[in-house]
């Protein structure tokens, strides 16, 4: 039966092309606009990690030597407490990020230095964080011991210094230090980009914005204070360094701590470690609040700081509000046309249709116009989309359409016209045939 209420749909449609293509362009538009904004939400608030973000953690204490009533701790930590933190080696993976701006260039190189960012972080943060390689490997926790002079590269700087070739062992320049190259990664773009975010953020001070892209270039975390000494960025202090950017020895809180920890107790048991910390460091005169630790996942973290958008969200709600109008006028529209043809239900009805019938057939004519106001609304998507791509806002390289929201256009384009269609065909089932007889 399905296929004949099927040729009955395409054959009504094609008789009220007007009518079809208005029904047809309100879905489209409502689908558009709805999914558009959808699949902007749904990247920026999506796990980045799936199946691993349960066990990872980020670590506060609250460095703040300011009296006074603060609820909760800042989200960086200071020099001495996330190495402290660290090196006790409480948890199965731990890493230290610190990010910089960092001028680079090949030895012996003629052409001008790049100003790229670069990221200091411990051996662990490869594992923790699943980092892809293309060519090499990262380096282990002897080269951060050693502060070995060693680095990784991203393989979009691979493919602009080395033409995307293995250059594993080639040197590069940093400032005015040489490292060698042991790794590079495969394209990689977290998405979000979890381990930055901070105080609202996902990056600090000149290269503020909510979503960056990875550092380009990677090294052990103590080789890196070495070879940029004097340009990392704090995240507050409160009392101004001696010399700008040197942050080793200050009262600044600018270092952000990732753990991981396998089960439930060692989450209660690392807990128990910063308090245990903090208590120590409020005996050395050091912490004023030690009960303000916090240990949040890596999805707890993101929502604290709240990494989608404000506009983006009011933006959802807008264009939710905007589908449900051209709801109403698809309903007004399969309403009118149903109407029309109530001498035709009238004489299936009298021929031996029951009304179940005349109620299936119409919801199938409403099911044919969401698939067609689907692939419609599926073009405005990736228009809208593209759009949003070469607007001036720090998301906009994450924008795509991915397969799942690629399947939620179609489901949602067909649900919307299903109801649209519900008390149309509610109203053509319950047509008497009788009085349309009549008429005829």
């Amino acid at each position: 039966m399905f296929a004949y209420y099927l040729d009955l749909a395409i054959r009504s449609l094609r008789r009220n092309r007007m009518l079809t293509a208005l029904m047809v362009i309100a879905i489209a538009v409502g689908i558009g606009a709805s999914m558009t904004t959808l699949t902007v939400m749904h990247l920026l608030s999506g796990d980045p990690l799936p199946g691993r973000s349960d066990h990872l953690f980020y670590a506060q204490v609250d460095g703040n030597p300011e009296p006074g009533n603060y609820h909760e701790p800042l989200d960086k930590l200071d020099y001495r407490s996330a190495v402290d933190l660290w090196s006790a080696k409480r948890a199965d993976r731990q890493a230290i990020v610190a990010q910089s701006p960092v001028r680079l260039n090949q030895p012996d190189s003629t052409k001008p230095a790049l100003r790229l960012t670069m990221l200091s972080t411990t051996s662990d943060f490869f594992a923790m964080f699943a980092v892809p390689f293309r060519y090499g490997n990262p380096w282990t926790a002897q080269d951060d011991e050693r502060r070995s002079r060693v680095a990784v590269i991203s393989d979009d700087l691979n493919a602009k210094l080395f033409g995307g070739a293995n250059s594993v062992g080639k040197t590069l320049r940093l400032r005015n230090n040489d490292v060698r190259i042991i790794g590079v990664l495969a394209p990689w773009r977290p998405s979000p980009q979890f381990y930055q975010v901070a105080g609202g953020r996902f990056a600090q001070g000149d290269t503020a914005d909510y979503y960056t892209r990875p550092e380009d270039v990677m090294t052990p975390f103590e080789t890196g204070l070495e070879v940029n000494d004097g340009n990392f960025q704090q995240f507050t202090c409160w009392h101004l360094p001696s010399r700008p950017g040197h942050l080793q020895n200050s009262d600044c809180a600018w270092l952000g701590l990732w753990v991981e920890l396998g089960d439930a107790s060692k989450v209660t048991a690392y807990r128990r470690f910063l308090d245990d910390y903090a208590q120590q460091q409020k005996i050395l005169g050091r912490i004023v609040r030690p009960q303000n630790t916090r240990l949040r996942s890596l999805m707890q973290w993101l929502d604290y700081n709240g990494v989608v958008p404000s506009d983006v969200r009011l933006q959802t709600w807008l264009a939710f509000g905007f589908l449900s109008i051209c709801l109403f006028n698809t309903i007004g529209l399969l309403l009118a046309k149903f109407l029309r043809r109530s001498g035709e239900f009238g004489v299936r009805r009298a021929l031996g249709a029951s009304r179940h019938a005349v109620f299936a057939q119409c919801l199938v004519e409403a099911g044919v116009v969401g698939l067609l106001g689907g692939f419609g609304g599926w073009l405005l998507t990736l228009f809208g989309l593209w759009m949003i791509r070469h607007q001036p806002v720090p998301f906009a390289d994450l924008v795509h359409l991915d397969t799942s929201m690629f399947a939620v256009t179609f489901v949602l384009a067909i649900a919307t016209s299903l109801l649209a269609g519900l008390l149309p065909a509610v109203r053509a089932s319950r047509v008497a045939p009788g009085l349309q007889l009549k008429t005829l």
